[in-house]
């Protein structure tokens, strides 16, 4: 390279010198250039009602039951309480003297300028607290089958979930 260079009659006290302005120049023109890429969107968060949510529950526990042998058809009912949470994730800081204890919580923010919001570390759906199936298999063994199943996928207590026949 420095062959090339001494061919051309550039030393290299010159060489640093035009690199010198180069990354200078590089700085200062991406500095001016304003910036086309935003901050990488946040992951696109499903919002959803109360409502919503047992539907859709309803809907996937009778599809999941109906494949049973024996139940036959199936209509389930979902209670649920409280609603969609949102968790956001925090950072804290604590500082302790001899009589006084300190503590204090930020959540954390993410965006640049007014586009700022605070990061959503979980989100809790509403809790389920009761279900009742009504199906038109009548054995007892269908019937601690669906218990069970039902127990299992929405892992409640068999004490919480109520099978009937359906008429």
């Amino acid at each position: 390279m420095w062959e090339i260079l001494k061919k051309v009659n550039i030393d290299r006290q010159k060489l640093m010198i035009i690199l010198g302005i180069t990354a200078l120049a590089l700085i200062l023109l991406s500095a001016i250039i304003p910036k086309n890429s935003q901050n990488p969107p946040a992951p696109e968060q499903e919002e959803f009602s109360t409502e919503d949510f047992c539907a859709r529950t309803e809907q996937r526990l009778e599809e999941f039951l109906e494949d049973i042998e024996g139940v036959g058809r199936v209509k389930v009912l979902v209670s649920v309480s409280g609603s969609q949470q949102y968790i956001y994730a925090s950072e804290g800081r604590q500082s302790r003297s001899e009589n006084k204890s300190e503590e204090e919580t930020k959540y954390v923010m993410i965006g640049n300028g007014n586009d700022k919001s605070a990061l959503v570390e979980t989100v809790r759906t509403p809790e389920i607290t009761g279900v009742v199936i009504a199906c038109t298999g009548d054995s007892p063994q269908v019937r601690e089958q669906v218990y069970r199943t039902a127990a299992a996928a929405l892992d409640l207590p068999t004490a919480k979930i109520y099978v009937t026949k359906m008429k």
